[in-house]
């Protein structure tokens, strides 16, 4: 399997179209299930962080006042990331400020996001929920930092991501769990999610009469 870049993005809010700026972002390389590469930066905008988001994430204005200037940084991201696919937990809300920050510096951002969270619910339906925190818990997975900084949060994806990827090999036979499976898993209705597992496994269909499994 090819590297897949795995990012987190602290922010000052929800969405870049309410104005809401990065004030840190993180990548990992995930590759073979390892994590092979780092990249993380806080990042100077001007944009004032609120005080529930320095309460939530530990960012406080003093520490993005003295950081390198966000064009910097993500031009470093975007070289860093290269054409590789991208993951991230709640994709959505990643991918809206990997978008418009590189839009800032006249950066392409056209990488496919697969989203950990819409993998799980296919994968995991009786987890307890599907937030991050749980999921590392549910799965005993490696902390390596403060939650809502985004370089641990974006490890702690990567390995939910290896978790993702071995249980699709070896629990369900999918001869690759490469960036294309997971895309095309998470579009999947959710009625349909074991048929389709199925399918990626090259399974046959189950025969109109019962199995004996008598010996």
């Amino acid at each position: 399997m090819s590297a897949i870049a795995v990012i987190d993005f602290e922010t000052t809010g929800s969405a870049p179209a309410q104005g809401a700026r990065a004030t840190e972002v993180a990548v990992v390389m995930l590759e073979q299930g390892r994590i092979v590469d780092r990249f993380q930066s806080l990042m100077r905008t001007g944009a004032h962080i609120p005080s529930f988001i320095v309460q939530l994430t530990g960012i406080s204005n003093e520490m993005v006042a003295t950081a390198p200037d966000a064009a910097q940084v993500m031009g470093e991201a975007a070289r860093f990331v290269g054409g590789r696919p991208m993951v991230a937990h709640n994709a959505s809300f990643d991918r809206q400020f990997w978008r418009a920050e590189l839009a800032r510096i006249g950066a392409i951002a056209d990488h496919d996001f697969a989203c950990t969270v819409l993998l799980s619910r296919r994968l995991y339906p009786d987890a307890p929920n599907h937030k991050l925190g749980t999921l590392a818990q549910w799965f005993d997975l490696p902390l390596s930092g403060r939650a809502h900084r985004a370089l641990a949060d974006a490890e702690v994806t990567a390995h939910l991501l290896a978790r993702m990827q071995r249980d699709l090999e070896l629990h369900h036979g999918c001869p690759s769990a490469n960036h294309a499976v997971l895309m095309g898993l998470q579009r999947v209705a959710m009625p349909k999610v074991t048929q389709h597992l199925k399918a990626l496994a090259g399974a046959p269909q189950p025969s109109a009469g019962p199995l004996s499994t008598a010996r």
